[in-house]
């Protein structure tokens, strides 16, 4: 081998030749690297070439090379290798090319040590790292570092000997690149050491936590960027590690990180490092974080912290600490109950809002709009104060503030679009103010102008979020007023302007509905020319929202008035696919769900397109991965980085000042794929690799191509047959995934196509399921196909998985199956034992997605849970629910499973959780039918304790489930013994007019008539039911009240024919619109009833026309 071709080759690698680079890096692959003298070669470069940017390339040519060729080395060479490479790794003055060559040495060692070979590196090791010179010692514990790294395993039975040298080197007097080193090295330790098996190890580490705390400080008080940077990252990792390593230290250590945060005397990069912690230590420590009641102080922190807040309208530029601040309320609203956030917000929240200082009355209002979504139902209770303060501040003085307030009332009405819908009278004329205001003062090239211009667009996405909860009549009062004014702004020179106005054109529309239609031609005429438009990034964005606008207003109109649109809009959409954005091509899949919806089977003539490139987007290659790292990563140019267990080289990107780490698949051609990727022989960190690579934009893409195919089948039904067995045999491949959202969107998927296929079935042959085992009603041997395939999906991920969202969503669309489609899917004991473990697990907190990496301990300790865990539990108990409704009576046996937990629930603090609980007592005694009477006892005990329940909502709940239990069970005599109890408490709660309460208290009562009549004072209480009538809040209710009615008519009672003339008039009002007041049964009883009054009272029925109509039908 010819070693001087063999450096020129390196050299043209590293050439600025892109071409010359690629041809010598094939020449080396090929003609090179298969020989162990390649290896060789590299080693003398590394050790000896007087170009560092040489001895650099040999160093990670030469690393990839080890595993591969170490071993094919002459045994009487490797000394003197070992030798050479030890003693100039330790003289090397390059510190990149110290540490690469400190790799190779770790490489090395870790074949040597394994063989018994080296036994006298250990020693050398400890030489160096206790040296009277600083560079070996830092080169010493750098090298001990790679090789924990490594082979960490290797070390255990050491590990008091490493704590011992540690202990020191932590403290070098000297060296801050020693004292870094150690820390590193202490990282790998603690990700080798078992707590549990080691005490003596897990005290020595512990022992060592304030020191490395020490070495941050003084990294941060020094200005060592790089050096603050490596510890902030070894105290994240430590997160992540045993939690008895942190943990006599841990509250100590989130209180030094919120100290740090708050000082404004260290540098902005340290302090949103600080806040970055401390949002890792809520996300993955929350129950130690609330635990320790640390929630309230980090709140106000934060809160503090947001004060120091820029300019809002440059929020995606950089990261600030009061940005990061933000970031950390809303991760906390999100993951700490609302006693240690919102609670402690409210109660700081007036000294903001009301400080003559502007800075913290933005900081206020937009500290509150970043927790909302976190905590929905907490700040729902709140929002008799909440309300007047935005409406204050969107008129407050400073326009700082009042950009502020609108960003906020958005957030607020993006979560609580109904309550801030119901406010539409004093939000909207205050954002039309807004809007007209910064409209005339816009226009400039000032930093003024600039903020005028971001409240313009602020308030068109006001706009555009409270509209989502407007009902229709409310909404259309204000389509002359907006929408000439928000069009308007559709030629306006700013694009983003553009995008803001159409965004709140087309939620004004879909909102108002056929109100909107006397604007529909002119603005989608005004909005067309924008749906093609393509020549920057800033037109290809708002093409997307007006593509997203120009959907909703299809929505508005409905399909005939749109038709003219459709097609051009659907061209354009197929072309947004290929123009290199991934964001625009998300669109175009919405934009395809949108119209589905809109043209159901109509849609047809779009389906094969549609489906093509659905199927591509779901079947594109993931294996591509380019992060971008800035230019202050250019000395990193031609080194290797690990990420995941995986060896990244960090190349330049083509044409471009900036350094990328890529990862390619071996199809690759670019620039990256010139060096190999170097993969350890070990392939157990392939599953690291996949949780790193997952959440890419093809992978996001996925997701969204997921849930558009999903609707596009539950729309177009027998259309999208043709497609289904490819699209559930694609779908089942993505089950698995790394990314939790194309997880989510898979089993959603399946199970809408489940539903559909059963739909279709039953308005085919098929008759309509019935509740219980053994099936009444056998499905096709298609429907039993995909029903087995989705449950065996389901189960697969749902059992383990961890991220709570996702098993959020399959207890969504498991109970929706269940209840839509009966027991088939639930046709084997097997699958309902593991449904039954998987619900229990989660109602009790021990699921893997509500554990976190923090104490176990902390469990049994804390009552309260955020709203996100909350939600975990509230739709597991909807699966309990959807049970209940398959199986019948024949649930009754799964009942004694589920119901000690779910009492203890409902005898909780909470009372969201209180009147959840007792509502699915209730759904499940309606279920069960004569299956409760076994339960009699218990339920009844409970659901008359909570008819005075403190919560107004648990008490109506409360009713609805006694009404049932009074109908259902066969326990005649304890049932009837309890009837005058029952009828007192519910007496006050019949003129109670919140939660539903009058109406679940009417139906109680007459299902407690129609069970035992004679049990109920009728001449007293059916003349109170009457006057209630008809129900306002609860139509379900409307089934057992009139059947009641219907039922004593039936008999001929004189009291209720005293009451006919008060019922004829209810009977006005609840046969007529709303529709859905009345189920179809009900309503043809309801019929039955006009006719036979017309035929024995005519005079009270001819005075009225509708009556009258339904009479003579």
């Amino acid at each position: 081998m010819d070693q001087q071709k063999f450096i020129q080759l390196l050299q043209s690698v590293l050439a600025p030749d892109t071409e010359r680079v690629k041809a010598a890096t094939a020449d080396l692959k090929k003609n090179y690297y298969t020989s162990p003298e390649a290896l060789s070669f590299l080693l003398q470069i590394l050790t000896s070439h007087p170009s560092q940017e040489l001895r650099q390339l040999a160093a990670v040519e030469a690393r990839s090379l080890v595993s591969k060729q170490w071993n094919s080395l002459p045994a009487s060479q490797k000394p003197q290798i070992r030798s050479s490479i030890l003693q100039t790794t330790l003289n090397e003055e390059a510190q990149l090319v110290r540490h690469s060559s400190a790799r190779v040495i770790s490489a090395i060692a870790k074949i040597d040590l394994a063989d018994g070979e080296w036994a006298n590196l250990p020693e050398f090791l400890l030489q160096a790292a206790t040296s009277q010179s600083a560079g070996q010692r830092e080169v010493g514990v750098y090298i001990l570092y790679t090789l924990l790294e490594v082979m960490g395993d290797g070390f255990v039975s050491d590990m008091p000997g490493l704590f011992t040298l540690f202990s020191k080197t932590l403290q070098d007097p000297e060296s801050a690149k020693v004292r870094i080193n150690t820390m590193l090295a202490l990282s790998k330790i603690a990700m080798l050491l078992d707590a549990e098996e080691d005490q003596q190890s897990l005290e020595a580490f512990r022992m060592t936590l304030p020191h490395m705390v020490a070495v941050l400080k003084e990294s941060i008080d020094a200005g060592d960027e790089d050096r603050t940077m490596q510890a902030f990252e070894v105290f994240q990792t430590l997160l992540g590690c045993d939690s008895q390593l942190l943990a006599n230290h841990f509250r100590d250590l989130v209180q030094f990180m919120a100290d740090l945060a708050a000082s404004s005397d260290v540098e902005d990069d340290s302090r949103s490092q600080a806040i970055s912690f401390l949002m890792q230590c809520v996300k993955y420590r929350k129950l130690k974080v609330q635990g320790l009641k640390l929630g309230e102080q980090l709140t106000l922190k934060a809160l503090q912290i947001t004060t120091e807040l820029e300019e809002l309208q440059n929020h995606e530029e950089e990261t600030t600490p009061a940005r990061s601040a933000l970031g950390l309320l809303d991760t906390m609203a999100q993951s700490l109950p609302p006693s240690q956030v919102i609670v402690p917000l409210m109660h700081a929240l007036p000294q903001y809002v009301n400080n003559p200082n502007p800075l913290y009355r933005r900081a206020g209002i937009l500290s509150l709009g970043f927790c909302v979504e976190g905590a929905p139902d907490f700040i729902a209770t709140q929002l008799d104060d909440i309300f007047p303060l935005v409406l204050r501040l969107l008129d407050d003085g400073d326009v700082r503030v009042r950009q502020a307030a609108l960003h906020a009332l958005a957030r607020l009405a993006d979560d609580l679009a109904e309550s801030v819908g119901k406010e539409h009278a004093k939000f909207i004329p205050a954002l039309i103010k807004s809007l007209d205001v910064a409209s005339a003062k816009a226009g400039g090239n000032d930093s003024e102008s600039e903020t005028q211009l971001d409240i313009i667009r602020a308030s068109c996405g006001a706009i555009d979020a409270v509209f989502q909860g407007i009902e229709k009549e409310d909404a259309s009062t204000y389509i002359q007023e907006l929408v000439p004014r928000l069009s308007r702004l559709f030629e306006h020179p700013d694009l983003k302007v553009k995008a803001a106005s159409a965004g709140a054109v087309g939620t004004v529309a879909a909102a108002a509905e056929d109100a909107f239609l006397p604007y529909f031609t002119v603005t989608m005429d005004a909005l067309s020319h924008y749906v093609t438009i393509k020549d920057s990034e800033e037109e290809l964005e708002l093409r997307g929202t007006i593509c997203d606008a120009m959907g909703s207003i299809a929505t508005a109109v409905g399909s005939e008035p749109f038709n003219p649109y459709v097609q051009p809009l659907m061209q354009a959409s197929e072309e947004a696919l290929h123009l290199d954005r991934p964001s625009l091509r998300e669109t175009s899949f919405i934009l395809w769900s949108t119209l589905a919806k809109v043209y159901g089977e109509n849609f047809t003539p779009f389906l094969d397109g549609v489906v093509k490139s659905l199927f591509e987007s779901l079947h594109q290659d993931e294996t591509d991965f380019e992060v971008e790292l800035g230019e202050e990563a250019q000395d990193l140019l031609g080194t290797e980085v690990t990420i995941a267990g995986k060896k990244i080289k960090v190349s330049a990107a083509e044409g471009e000042g900036r350094a990328t780490l890529s990862r390619t698949s071996q199809a690759a051609t670019s620039e990256a794929d010139i060096i190999d990727v170097e993969e350890d022989d070990d392939d157990s960190d392939d599953d690291a690799w996949d949780e790193l690579a997952g959440v890419t934009a093809v992978a996001q893409e996925k997701e969204i191509a997921l849930e558009v195919i999903a609707d596009v089948l539950s729309h177009t039904r027998g259309r999208y047959m043709p497609y289904l067995e490819k699209t559930v045999e694609t779908i089942l491949g993505l089950v698995e995934h790394s990314y939790e959202g194309i997880r989510k969107a898979s089993i959603g998927a399946l199970w809408r196509a489940y539903a559909m296929l059963w739909a279709l079935s039953e308005d085919g042959q098929m008759e309509k399921w019935q509740p219980g085992l053994p099936l009444k009603v056998q499905p096709s041997p298609e429907l039993v196909k995909l029903g087995q395939v989705s449950m065996t999906a389901t189960l697969a991920v749902w059992k383990e998985e961890y991220d709570r969202g996702t098993v959020t969503d399959i207890n969504q669309n498991l109970a929706a199956a269940l209840k839509a489609c009966g027991p088939a899917v639930l046709n084997s004991e097997d699958v309902v034992n593991q449904i039954t473990s998987i619900l229990i697990s989660i109602i009790r907190k021990q699921h893997p997605c509500q554990q976190d990496l923090g104490d176990d301990e902390d469990l049994d300790q804390l009552q309260e849970s955020s709203e996100y865990d909350w939600l975990v539990i509230d739709n597991a108990l909807d699966v309990v629910v959807g049970l209940a409704t398959a199986l019948g009576p024949t649930f009754g046996e799964l009942w004694k499973i589920f119901e000690k937990p779910i009492m203890k629930i409902a005898g909780g603090t909470e009372a969201i959780e209180r009147s959840t609980s007792v509502g699915v007592i209730a759904e499940c005694i309606s279920s069960m039918g004569e299956g409760v009477t076994p339960y009699t006892s218990t339920l009844l005990k409970l659901l008359l304790h909570r008819l005075g329940d403190e919560d107004p909502e648990t008490r109506s709940n409360a009713a609805f489930g006694l009404g049932h239990l009074c109908q259902k069970s066969a326990n005649t005599g304890e049932i009837t013994a309890s009837y005058n109890t029952i009828l007192s408490k519910l007496e006050p709660m019949l003129h109670t007019q919140t939660a539903r309460m009058i109406d679940n208290s009417a139906g109680c009562v007459s299902r407690m008539i129609s069970r035992y009549p004679d049990r109920v004072p009728i001449g007293d209480v059916v003349p109170v039911l009457v006057d209630l009538l008809p129900l306002k809040e609860d139509f379900e209710e409307n089934e057992p009240v009139w059947g009641m009615i219907v039922s004593l008519y039936q008999s001929n009672n004189s009291v209720i024919q005293q009451q006919t003339s008060s019922i004829v008039s209810a009977l006005e009002k609840v046969l007529g619109p709303p529709t859905e007041q009345l189920t179809e049964e009900t309503r043809e009883n309801l019929t039955k009833l006009v006719k036979y009054l017309h035929q024995h009272q005519p005079a009270l029925v001819e005075g009225n026309d509708m009556l009258m109509k339904i009479a003579r039908e």
